[in-house]
């Protein structure tokens, strides 16, 4: 959406204003004025203007659960929509999500419903929250939408925390050792190594092979660090393809220990998302196109393609979900139920909080046990490069001793 400059005049306290507005166009922008009571005088396009080092700070899904928390507050206390936009806007410390509920706030004025105006804004408001927000325009419930999506995003949010949790820790503790092992090798081992050159004694195995690793650290460490950038750069290249994705999903969930813990997720995930669309009006079909879409998984999405397609030929969800293998057997006994009974949505809230919780101490146990194993790597690494290199100073006393 194009940025406008615009001046005028304030017509209750006849001051001269001026500033700058997202807005369809120029015509759309002298409505907005002309509402707010402000005669324009001038409007014009902003054009880019060069390079911008200036990077756009994201707009996070925390932010995006307490917009939404608040916005049901307000409408909940009966403020009317545009008003409530406006006032979240203009308090918001986050400039980026401020200026999109600004044009989200003057597409309303300008005659769009609140779903259509989201929709403009994908990378923050997704089609799982537009098209929730859609149904609750339409049944006229949009204060329990928006608290339901909050509650929602918040456990999304929540499960993401604990996916972090499980792959920042070891790979913090690995890239540290690494990092320790590289610098002891790359600036440590050489003095010793010079060292040992003018005692003119043969040097032991675990010695000779830390001064060898030392010296094609020494000169090969430009090209290593050139390899592993180019290495992370693939990757993730690879990964934004169609088949890197199934590729590298697949390979995921094939993760000892770290593989059931995404696969549960996954399935905390497609419950919770699904439980919250079809409770708010969502038809089963469009809700398993969203779910989809909103997954986080290729081999997941490829799943729900699959329910969805058997469902509008008329089977059931419970069939194609065991026939997948993808969902624990407890899941497919819940959904079987849920289908029986007619209380599908339930039935997966109960699953989805069954697994979130899995998640938690799945996660909790996992650095528990994690942590002295990794401190333990780090120590033999580190420790036996420093005993390889004391080895000859042994050795040399105990020769010049007389022993």
């Amino acid at each position: 959406m194009p940025v406008y400059n615009y001046r005028g005049r304030n017509v209750r306290t006849n001051e001269n204003v001026s500033g700058e507005r997202f807005s369809n166009s120029a015509q759309a922008l002298a409505a907005v004025l002309r509402r707010e009571q402000v005669s324009p005088t001038a409007i014009s396009e902003k054009k880019a203007g060069g390079f911008s080092f200036r990077r756009k700070k994201k707009v996070t899904q925390s932010e995006v659960a307490i917009f939404t928390r608040q916005f049901s507050v307000m409408l909940d206390a009966g403020l009317p929509l545009i008003q409530g936009l406006d006032a979240i806007a203009q308090q918001h410390p986050n400039k980026e999500f401020k200026s999109i509920l600004e044009q989200i706030r003057n597409d309303v004025e300008g005659g769009s419903t609140l779903s259509s105006a989201m929709a403009r804004h994908p990378k923050v408001f997704d089609s799982l929250y537009t098209n929730m927000v859609a149904a609750g325009e339409s049944g006229g419930i949009l204060d329990t939408i928006l608290q339901r999506l909050s509650s929602f995003i918040e456990k999304i949010v929540k499960l993401k925390r604990a996916l972090r949790s499980a792959l920042i820790y070891p790979s913090t503790i690995l890239t540290i050792a690494i990092g320790v092992v590289a610098i002891i090798l790359w600036k440590v081992v050489p003095v010793f190594s010079t060292l040992f050159a003018g005692f003119n004694v043969d040097l032991p195995l675990p010695t000779r092979i830390v001064i060898a690793l030392s010296g094609i650290v020494e000169r090969y460490m430009i090209f290593f660090l050139i390899l592993v950038g180019l290495g992370v750069f693939g990757l993730k290249s690879y990964y934004k393809t169609e088949k890197g994705r199934h590729v590298i999903d697949r390979m995921l969930l094939k993760i000892p220990v770290l593989g059931e813990v995404l696969r549960k997720i996954g399935v905390a995930r497609f419950t919770r998302t699904l439980a919250t669309l079809m409770t708010s009006g969502v038809p089963i079909l469009e809700g398993l196109d969203i779910t989809a879409r909103t997954s986080g998984n290729a081999i997941l999405e490829d799943t729900i393609y699959q329910l969805r397609q058997k469902i509008e030929e008329g089977g059931t969800m419970a069939d194609p979900m065991r026939q997948s293998g993808f969902f624990p057997p407890m899941v497919t006994q819940m959904v079987t139920v849920g289908e029986s009974t007619g209380e599908m949505d339930t039935m997966l809230v109960k699953v989805a909080d069954y697994f979130e919780e899995e998640v938690d101490v799945v996660v909790a146990n996992l650095l528990t046990i994690l942590e002295p194993f990794l401190m333990a790597f780090l120590g033999v690494v580190v420790g036996g490069i420093v005993i390889s290199m004391y080895l000859p100073l042994f050795k040399l006393i105990q020769v010049l001793s007389g022993g």
